[in-house]
């Protein structure tokens, strides 16, 4: 008679923790996703710029260079 009464108290608690668990996990679905986005850049100041491209340049300049030397061998 014992054992039966204690499994039913076990039984009980056990679903009141799926119960609360269920809950809890229906919280967080509901809650909507925070996504942080970061400000808008600076604009680069003039010089930064002409480095820039002046950079751009040379890597396409030599990338032109690289490709030219691959297709002669």
């Amino acid at each position: 008679m014992a054992d039966s009464l204690l499994n039913a108290i076990f039984e009980v608690v056990d679903f009141v923790f799926d119960l609360s668990a269920t809950i809890d996990r229906t919280k967080q679905l509901s809650k909507p996703d925070i996504v942080e986005v970061p400000p808008d850049p600076k604009p680069l100041p003039p010089a930064a710029q002409r480095a820039l491209a002046e950079a751009e340049e040379r890597e396409r300049q030599h990338d032109h260079a690289a490709s030219g030397t691959d297709q002669a061998s």
